[in-house]
């Protein structure tokens, strides 16, 4: 039979493919771009039918309605690895729970925890190429082990999505079934640049040398980041996810990866989230590799790229070094992602280093987020003795090595200058750093 035979075989509607779902079962669900749009929706079409279905999930861009309606309560149930807005909207509904994870161990940990095995695998790719293969396109955070390792594979196919080499691609014969659902790429607004992000910008473009592997994020720092660093040459890429921040500085001749000690000439990322322009860079460069989380941010892996930047962001850092870049308290906000994963591979790397950036107050200037300690039930995404170094738009503090003493004193130094005082005040007050006076 051929794979054009075995795939016409396999191609159902969204309706017959839901139809497949039954109570109490276990779904892996494509992530952030990788949603299978018309499958969730369709769920929540015959939701009176399920009960008691779990959902993995990571980074949802949509708020769909089995997520966020309050009549899918008791039908389907959303454990995540990395909430998004939808998620914590309905935190507090109860509808939704973290799953604790470091990106590189995310796929295997939640199977292990879950007697390894899984019900069915809803995801998206390509139509089937000439040779009868399809690409799962724009990510394979945890997507390759599941399909590897699910009982039941079910495909969104939509044209929209740019083919992709690497761990994406799959046979035909890989998939239970197909679905055809053209519709358009969930796109992110290229965000502009605050004046306070361009000097936290400027601090950590410091770090960045001619021929420096990075991995930058989304939102104003990076871009600010990338304006500041358009005159380098020789850089390379080696990130979790790939946005468009990469694109002016491969238009400006910074980016070539050919320096690269790890996969050089080649832009290597786990999964992909931007705009039309950068999903149409990935279709036309035969030099992005799209490659499996487990892989691509196990810290060794990340480690063997010499002069490896790291760049993440944080909501709060205390005088001990401990960064906190998913909770605000016990309020749950984002995920550990793959931050934790990065951060180390880039310290170890020769010559590499860690940054955590982030803004010296919040809450317009009312508070600091330079702390003595973290607030009560926050989350600690960076222990202290993992941290590297810290930028806000004061400057930078290198706290590898140094006591707590000496971070205390790095970080008030870079810390908003209303609150430096009750910082060391409070630290000693507190018996972090003992003074004598205080005792």
């Amino acid at each position: 039979m051929t794979w054009q035979q075995t795939y016409k075989d396999k191609l159902i509607s969204l309706e017959e493919a839901v139809a497949k779902v039954q109570s109490g079962m276990t779904i892996q669900i494509g992530i952030a771009a990788s949603e299978p749009v018309g499958l969730l929706k369709e769920l929540a079409n015959q939701k009176d039918r399920l009960e008691n279905v779990t959902l993995w999930t990571c980074l949802p861009m949509r708020a769909y309605d089995i997520f966020v309606k309050p009549e899918m309560d008791g039908h389907f149930f959303n454990e995540n690895w990395f909430y998004g807005a939808p998620d914590r909207q309905v935190h507090l509904e109860g509808r939704v729970s973290y799953t604790p994870n470091n990106l590189h161990g995310a796929a295997i940990d939640k199977l292990k925890g879950h007697g390894g095995r899984l019900d069915m695998v809803m995801g998206t790719c390509t139509p089937p190429n000439a040779e009868g293969f399809v690409s799962l396109s724009l990510g394979v955070v945890v997507e390759r082990e599941m399909v590897d390792i699910a009982d039941l594979v079910l495909m969104e196919v939509n044209p929209e999505l740019p083919w992709t080499e690497g761990d994406t691609v799959i046979p035909v014969d890989k998939v239970d079934f197909f679905v055809e659902n053209p519709h358009s790429l969930v796109e992110l607004p290229q965000i502009e640049p605050s004046e306070l992000e361009r000097r936290i910008g400027h601090h950590i473009a410091e770090y960045i040398d001619d021929g420096c592997t990075i991995q930058l994020g989304i939102g104003g720092v990076p871009t600010a980041i990338a304006e500041q660093i358009s005159d380098r040459r020789h850089l390379g890429v080696h990130t979790e996810l790939l946005v468009d921040g990469y694109l002016p500085l491969i238009e400006s001749g910074a980016i070539d990866n050919s320096r690269k000690t790890l996969h050089p000439g080649q832009y290597i990322a786990i999964f992909a989230l931007g705009s039309q322009k950068l999903y149409d860079f990935m279709r036309e460069s035969k030099d992005v590799r799209i490659l499996r989380g487990s892989y691509v941010n196990n810290p060794y892996i990340i480690a063997k790229n010499d002069k490896m930047i790291s760049i993440n962001s944080a909501i709060q850092v205390d005088v001990m070094g401990q960064v906190c870049s998913q909770s605000i308290g016990t309020r749950h906000f984002s995920g550990t992602g793959g931050q934790l994963d990065t951060h180390r591979g880039a310290s170890m790397s020769r010559g590499g280093r860690g940054i955590i950036a982030l803004r010296s107050t919040a809450k317009n200037g009312t508070i600091s987020t330079i702390v003595p300690t973290l607030a009560p039930g926050s989350g600690v995404t960076v222990p202290s003795q993992d941290v590297d170094t810290i930028v806000t738009e004061y400057g930078s503090a290198e706290l590898r090595g140094l006591s707590v003493k000496d971070r205390m004193e790095a970080l008030i130094k870079i810390a908003h200058p209303a609150f430096r005082d009750s910082i060391r005040e409070d630290s000693h007050r507190l018996g972090i750093v003992p003074d004598k006076r205080f005792f």
